[in-house]
């Protein structure tokens, strides 16, 4: 299986680098594994509506040109639907037997994600009401999809 996850902006904080990597080692025994980074786009932190749109439009059209006609897609997104870390190990093990061998999760930018992204995901994912930082948000998605090789390996792991 291919497990790629699309996110907007750069990840300047080592804590933050040192635990995805830690994960991603430990993914290579399941999958291979990458993270693709787009810029973000600069915006003043006052923005009309209008603006923030134009902003998702754009982050959203980086977002897509990433992502292949054949990927199965979960956007992050805040009202998507919630899972439990058995849910989505039990998803990812009924994509990879029915044939969705590469998954692709995306996380936007600050202002969240286009509309575009959101039609173009197969399915949307929250993890809660929190507003997580987006640059967090990779390390607990990073985590949460090694719980769910785990959990499909029948390891104690997510104990």
């Amino acid at each position: 299986m291919n497990i790629k996850i699309v996110v907007v902006g750069k990840l300047k904080e080592k804590y933050l680098k040192q635990g995805i990597a830690e994960y991603a080692k430990r993914l290579s025994k399941f999958c291979k594994f990458k993270i693709m980074e787009v810029a973000d786009e600069k915006a003043p932190e006052k923005l009309s509506n209008s603006e923030m749109e134009q902003v998702k439009i754009v982050e959203g059209k980086r977002i897509l040109d990433k992502i292949k006609d054949k990927e199965y897609v979960y956007a992050l997104a805040i009202l998507g639907k919630e899972r439990s870390s058995e849910e989505l190990a039990d998803e990812l093990q009924k994509l990879g037997t029915y044939g969705h061998s590469d998954v692709t999760f995306v996380i936007g930018g600050s202002l969240g994600l286009s509309e575009a992204v959101l039609e173009r995901a197969n399915t949307q994912v929250s993890f809660g009401r929190f507003t997580l930082p987006h640059q967090l948000m990779r390390l607990v998605l990073t985590e949460q999809i090694y719980r769910g090789f785990m959990i499909n390996a029948g390891r104690t792991y997510n104990k």
